[in-house]
């Protein structure tokens, strides 16, 4: 598919504390670039043929362009809250589409029969009514009053608990979680997945977290989180299509999906493509 239309939009593309001078190589929708310490002391980001690309560091990663970003990287305006801990879980590599990783990002239905007894479990399987809507005025697709009985919520909670959710979508390959912050009644947990699509049908993802938690080491913060995904990569890398289809007649959605279904028509009107099929093959 045409990446055109994604070119101008800021994409992951590895950790703020991990930059060298000596560089690390790595690709952008399928085109080979490096980012290293630049003499200033910011990142440097080079495509393949030597160009400089547009970068940033935020929220613990570098971030780059292909082209030329027409806004500024989206706000997270809980990375700048007093006593967050701010928490870089690393990468991992799934051999799907990008935007697959978003969709099963926001996929809530899936909790009790692929993170049994952490974020659910059965008999706790139906889905309640929520609300999701394209906010214009934004340009993001927001879920609001999700929620699901967790028998682990977070690395912080104590028991099963009814967790509150809110998603997210600020951008094609990025997506922001809020949920009940057990320590912290009337605060949000904020876990992100920011996806750096190599190629149509491959990505590293890098989650982050701002977290309300003075408790727990963040070596055990860390593996939580990681061990949530790397239960999803199996599921991810046997999806079929393996590209995210946005003909709505190629897949069957139920109330569960009202998210999916919102994030993919957003998608299709902005000719969001890169990793997606347009129509049924």
């Amino acid at each position: 598919m045409t990446r055109n239309a994604m070119i101008d939009e800021w994409y992951p593309v590895g950790l703020a504390s991990q930059r060298d001078a000596d560089g690390r190589k790595t690709a952008l929708m399928g085109e080979p670039i490096e980012v290293r310490l630049g003499e200033d002391g910011n990142a440097k980001v080079t495509g393949g043929n030597g160009r400089v690309l547009p970068a940033c560091i935020r929220y613990g990663h570098v971030w780059a362009s292909l082209g030329d970003p027409q806004k500024p990287l989206f706000a997270i305006p809980e990375a700048d809250q007093p006593g967050r801990r701010l928490v870089d879980v690393g990468v991992v590599r799934v051999r799907c589409s990008p935007l697959r990783a978003v969709e099963n990002f926001l996929d809530i239905a899936h909790f009790p029969f692929v993170h049994t007894d952490i974020l659910g479990a059965e008999p706790h399987t139906e889905v309640q009514n929520y609300k999701v809507e394209i906010r214009e005025d934004d340009d993001e697709v927001w879920a609001t009053q999700v929620q699901f009985y967790q028998p682990q919520a977070a690395k912080s909670a104590q028991g099963g608990i009814t967790t509150q959710y809110m998603y997210r979508v600020p951008a094609p390959t990025c997506s922001i979680l809020y949920k009940t912050c057990p320590p912290r009644p009337g605060e949000w947990d904020v876990i992100t997945l920011f996806v750096q699509p190599l190629a149509e049908d491959l990505c590293d993802v890098w989650p982050w977290m701002a977290l309300f938690d003075d408790e727990t080491p963040m070596t055990d913060l860390i593996h939580f989180q990681q061990t949530i995904f790397v239960q999803d990569r199996s599921i991810l890398e046997n999806q079929i299509p393996g590209l995210l289809p946005l003909d709505p007649g190629m897949e069957i959605p139920t109330r569960a999906d009202l998210t999916s279904v919102a994030y993919r028509r957003w998608l299709k009107r902005h000719g969001y493509t890169y990793g997606a099929q347009l129509v049924a093959q």
